[in-house]
């Protein structure tokens, strides 16, 4: 493995904990727009609609403003709530996601703890408006350069046409000495690959890795990518 010179980090699930952020954000949503109680089942549900849409997101299947109505819509039908409030409720859900910050355990920490060893900046699929947000109020803002935004970049990890303003943007560094931090398999993982730069898969669950996919590292704890950078440098 070539030495480790820039860590591109994903932001939800990685280093925030974006349910925590969900579960807020729509519990608010439901309570703004009049729609009753939103129970953790709901809340469960709606998550594993989510997660379908942004994997077809992933794939070329819709665009991101399809995807970001359609799976309110699907979840509404599901609940027989009018889905004519889909685009205004996610407009919504857009801004409040920024309101809830919490740090996977040791992100934080890891990422202060890497500068000045490696170059950091953001990789992320998530809407602008929720990303600049919560960039902003965690602080990350300040730690991580240049953010990528999949919005502003114009497409979406795993495709290599995201990763070419993340290289144009370190121009002294080769692929092959970027690693990619990130939960997602479908994006972060065979982004890297697609890309051909060296990956890491945050898996703090213990979730089975499939075989076909090259991981290079496999953390649970995210303390553990900063000994993956010292080492590579050995």
């Amino acid at each position: 493995m070539s030495n480790i010179k820039a860590v591109l980090w994903d932001v939800d699930g990685t280093l925030l904990d974006f349910l925590a952020a969900e579960r807020e954000a729509i519990k608010t949503c439901f309570s703004l727009f009049g729609l009753g109680e939103c129970t953790d089942e709901m809340i469960a549900q709606y998550s594993a609609i989510n997660v379908r849409w942004w994997q077809a997101l992933e794939r070329g299947e819709y665009t991101k403003p399809e995807i970001l109505v359609g799976r309110f819509a699907e979840f509404f039908t599901a609940r027989g709530i009018d889905t004519s409030v889909a685009p205004a409720f996610n407009a919504e859900y857009q801004l409040r996601l920024g309101d809830t910050i919490k740090f996977c355990p040791h992100a934080l920490e890891t990422v202060q703890a890497l500068r000045g060893i490696a170059a950091q900046c953001a990789v992320t699929n998530g809407t602008k408006i929720a990303q600049d947000k919560k960039l902003e109020r965690s602080g990350l803002d300040k730690l991580l350069d240049p953010i990528f935004i999949s919005e502003v970049v114009g497409a979406e990890k795993p495709s290599p046409a995201f990763f070419a303003p993340v290289f144009a943007a370190f121009p002294g560094i080769k692929p092959e000495e970027m690693l990619i931090v990130g939960d997602s398999l479908t994006s972060d993982i065979r982004g890297g690959v697609n890309a051909g730069i060296q990956t890491c898969w945050y898996n703090p669950r213990g979730h089975a890795a499939p075989p076909e996919l090259r991981i290079d590292y496999t953390v649970s704890d995210i303390a553990e990518v900063l000994q993956i950078v010292e080492k590579s440098a050995q």
